[in-house]
């Protein structure tokens, strides 16, 4: 099994565990904002991460464009940086108390989410011509670790800075225990933001900038590369592309956003949905590494169906369950749904190999946005038929994506294997 070397890769990679860390604390933060903080409805909720992945999901095609014209370099460092700043604001506003406020706030951090995960997928491709599907598979492990680290880490600082008014509010009687009532607070999460510092200054010296991608852009049109960028676009195949990763958008990433949601309502703590959450990113991020090399060996749509049709009975049981069976369901519903998320980016870049920043800002946008209205849906279900019911919905999606899988191009592997060589540079 490959295990990545490069410095390049290394540098995107550690990118994208610092991102993706500060975005997936959205989730619990907004769960314990509106129980400590800001009163919210599950639909309020789902509004705030709906919109911040739409946002997410737009810009990364634009950024995408930009970074196959000039490297990167300050995009993919400035988006990661740009993503922890915001976020920090973003607790801040919530502080405040103001809903449209701390809205914006957790909008913004998305834009530069956005900036960073097109530069990062082109270069964990490219650090390796020859191993870029196991390459990507690693680079999305990183995401995942980072996914499962935030919730995780933002439920364990917040445990301890949860009101706890149910202790002492009876006692005082009704007059006084309606006035004297503490408040939540967000400040601890603040102090994560040094976690980020190594990952800014390695990119900052080694994502290729400017002039060397130009020169590396010279290089391609002399070589044999260059026809290959030129052929025809695989209309059909996008289609189908599309319509598969359209119905696995409401699972994976739709449903994570209200993981803590679900299990707040069945009396954990933040530190236990917390982790239930990361359980779930874990869980999607190992998967990746396993199925990704399953894809370079055996027919990938039969990985991609296989994968999605085995995690719809843990969507489906999810919501009934409790302690320990909860935690082995949300691994299993995360691996599954989540371990065709390299291959389906890997197959995009195959289908646009001259522009792989941009083939890969299109369907990371695609997923993500999906996945935003997956969250704007089941947000708006939950209030109608119950959070439950909105997850084994959810399931059968899941079976109506996996045989749309089947029906994806049987073998891309010539046009994957097609990248440029990789690009070294000093700072």
């Amino acid at each position: 099994m490959n295990f990545p070397r490069s410095r390049l890769f290394w540098s995107v990679a550690l990118g994208h565990f610092t991102n993706d860390t500060f975005m997936s604390m959205m989730s619990v933060l907004l769960a314990f904002i509106s129980v400590n903080i800001l009163p919210m409805s599950k639909a309020e909720i789902g509004l705030v991460l709906g919109i911040t992945a739409l946002v997410g999901a737009l810009t990364q095609p634009v950024f995408g464009l930009l970074a196959d014209r000039s490297g990167g370099r300050w995009l993919g460092t400035g988006g990661v940086a740009w993503t922890v700043g915001m976020v920090l604001l973003a607790l801040l506003a919530a502080e405040t108390g103001i809903y449209a406020l701390m809205i914006i706030g957790f909008i913004i951090p998305a834009m530069g989410s956005g900036a960073f995960h097109p530069v990062g997928s082109k270069y964990a491709a490219e650090s390796d011509k020859h191993r870029a599907a196991s390459n990507m598979a690693y680079f999305f492990l990183m995401g995942q670790l980072g996914l499962a680290l935030g919730p995780a880490l933002a439920g364990r600082l917040l445990d301890h800075a949860a009101t706890f008014n149910h202790v002492f509010t009876g006692a005082l009687g009704p007059v006084f225990g309606s006035i004297l009532l503490e408040r939540g607070t967000v400040t601890p999460v603040l102090l994560v933001a040094f976690i980020a510092i190594p990952a800014l200054a390695l990119m900052a010296v080694t994502i290729p900038n400017a002039r060397a991608h130009r020169a590396q852009k010279e290089v391609e049109r002399q070589t044999a590369a260059a026809p290959t960028s030129r052929s025809a676009f695989p209309v059909m195949a996008f289609i189908v592309l599309i319509a598969m990763v359209t119905l696995r958008s409401l699972a994976q990433p739709g449903t994570v956003n209200f993981i803590p949601v679900l299990f707040q309502e069945k009396g954990w703590s933040p530190a236990e949905y917390g982790l239930i959450t990361s359980s779930f990113w874990v869980g999607s991020g190992l998967a990746g590494v396993f199925f990704g090399n399953l894809a370079d060996r055996f027919d990938r749509r039969k990985v991609i169906a296989a994968s999605m049709i085995a995690s719809a009975p843990a969507f489906f049981f999810l919501p009934v369950t409790d302690g320990a069976l909860a935690f082995a369901l949300a691994i299993a519903a995360g691996a599954l749904s989540g371990a065709s998320h390299s291959i389906i980016v890997v197959l995009a870049q195959g289908l646009l190999p001259g522009s792989k920043a941009l083939a890969s800002g299109l369907i990371l946008g695609l997923i993500f946005g999906m996945g935003a209205m997956g969250s704007f849906l089941i947000g708006g279900l939950a209030e109608f038929i119950g959070l439950g019911s909105a997850f084994q919905l959810v399931a059968g999606a899941v079976v109506l994506a996996s045989v749309l899988a089947l029906a994806l191009p049987r073998d891309r592997s010539t046009v994957i294997e097609v990248v440029p060589e990789p690009v070294t540079t000093r700072a």
